[in-house]
């Protein structure tokens, strides 16, 4: 090249332009590199600061980070829309608008292919012409493919790739993209959380913390519906099952309606337990139930179990400890119209069972006919106690007529044994002082932590518990509220 007469200047800019669109220039470099004593010293600088300082956005080379925000973001943590703003160059071909509708379904797997940027442009020289934005991941050198140029052939468009300057703004962004920029390098970036409601619910790592009033605002800017962002900042508490939370963008008005499986529920996020992860377990154990079926939820909650089953037309008896769970219990019953077929409880769950629950089924298993065949399910979902109010069953008819059946408790637990099922029931059977060795099942109803499963064991208390008197020498076992 040098004896061709070209000038170092000339060369400087003539390989500045071909790094912008061509993929070979690192080979002429390594070229020119293979002739150390040819190459004045001066040219070799020249050329080593213009190809180390070239600008990202030059670079027209499939890129995963091409729509990453700028790394300038990195460590923020007051939200800085303004600090994402960075420009890319992308490839547009200049199309005449009446027939840029025919043109992008034959091009669409070479379109731009990012939700939230326009593919089709004003072509600022053109009033008659739009620039239609590809992808650069499909043109990484600027130069279309044979069947992208047969597509133009058709539509008499010269197969001229053009470099557009694309203004990427903090809206540009994903979720996922933002915290994955802003956070250290390295760390565990969670954009998942849990609606409910109009509220956004996180539980927060420790690496986490610094940011969590910026991770608040970006979740409210990306997620329409969301005007309130909370951070779970204490484990939940075994007697009301509500948790301390921190308000970290939004609005600290934290009642809110959700709906889950065709039901609607007001409640008070901040003094009430809701888990919206729990819809599909509400529902699998509704399905069970029959029009007319007997339904005893020990623990309620505001009435995910209780409402649906009364809606399906079956007698329920509903308890909470949590005054306020009562009190939203109370008003879902009036909100979804079934306040005259749920009898609501204030009670402590043993006291529950000990009380309302040895009454109607010291009445109800008797009243059993061949043509009335009530069944009489017990739900416990109080997974970190559940299995220790099992011993309240311990000899509850003991003295009373048998029925012609039984009911099936349905108790949730949580357990971080390598066997869950398995540990899960062998509590159990400890907690009733008996064996439910082919009497039960178990099933698996979510991941909680890592090692930790939430399972629902469920199955008929056997008579002998239900009905056997108490030897002399057995005290009954008081379990924590």
């Amino acid at each position: 090249l040098w004896r061709f007469g070209f000038s170092a200047r000339l060369l400087k800019t003539n390989h500045f332009r071909t790094a912008a669109s061509n993929a070979s220039f690192p080979a002429v470099w390594m070229l020119l590199a293979q002739y150390p004593g040819r190459i004045p010293g001066s040219f070799v600088k020249v050329q080593r600061n213009s190809f180390f300082t070239m600008p990202e956005t030059i670079e027209g080379k499939a890129d995963p980070e091409l729509y990453s925000p700028p790394p300038r973001v990195r460590g923020m943590t007051q939200l800085d829309r303004e600090a994402f703003k960075r420009t890319i160059v992308v490839p547009v071909l200049k199309v005449k608008k009446e027939i840029i509708g025919s043109l992008l379904k034959p091009l669409k797997h070479t379109l731009l292919q990012r939700p939230g940027l326009k593919r089709v442009i004003e072509d600022p020289d053109d009033e008659n012409s739009r620039l239609v934005m590809l992808d650069p991941h499909k043109i990484p050198e600027f130069s279309l493919g044979g069947s992208e140029q047969e597509v133009l052939k058709q539509f008499n468009i010269p197969p001229v790739v053009s470099k557009y300057d694309l203004e990427l703004t903090y809206e540009s962004f994903k979720l996922e993209e933002i915290l994955r920029a802003v956070l250290p390098e390295g760390q565990e970036v969670t954009s998942g959380f849990s609606r409910v409601g109009h509220i956004a619910h996180l539980n927060l790592r420790d690496h986490q913390l610094p940011y969590r009033y910026l991770i608040g605002q970006v979740i409210i800017d990306k997620n329409p519906g969301v005007t309130s962002v909370v951070n779970k900042t204490s484990i939940i508490d075994s007697t009301y099952r509500n948790f301390e939370m921190e308000v970290l963008a939004g609005e600290s008005n934290l009642v809110t309606k959700v709906k889950e499986n065709n039901t609607t529920y007001e409640l008070d996020f901040s003094k009430v337990y809701w888990n919206p992860r729990l819809s599909t377990e509400h529902g699998r154990i509704v399905e069970l139930l029959r029009p007319g079926d007997v339904l005893f939820d020990v623990f309620a909650g505001v009435g995910p179990f209780a409402i649906p089953a009364a809606k399906k037309k079956c007698r329920v008896f509903a308890n909470d400890l949590n005054p306020e769970s009562y009190t939203w219990l109370l008003h879902n019953c009036k909100l979804n119209k079934v306040g005259d077929k749920i009898k609501a409880f204030n009670m402590d769950g043993r006291d529950f069972l000990l009380g309302p629950v040895r009454e109607e089924l010291s009445k109800g298993l008797l009243l059993q006919t061949e043509e009335q065949k009530p069944s009489f399910h017990i739900v416990m979902n109080l997974p970190a106690l559940a299995l220790e109010f099992l011993a309240a069953f311990r000899h509850l008819l003991a003295g009373a007529a048998r029925g012609a059946a039984l009911p099936t408790v349905h108790c949730y637990a949580f357990s971080k044994h390598p066997e869950p099922a398995r540990d899960v029931q062998q509590r159990a059977e400890a907690s009733l002082g008996a064996s439910l060795h082919a009497r039960c099942s178990v099933h698996a109803v979510r991941n909680v932590a890592p090692n930790k499963e939430m399972m629902c064991l469920s199955f008929q208390l056997p008579a002998d518990v239900l009905y056997g008197r108490p030897c002399p020498a057995e005290g009954e076992e008081q379990p924590e509220r």
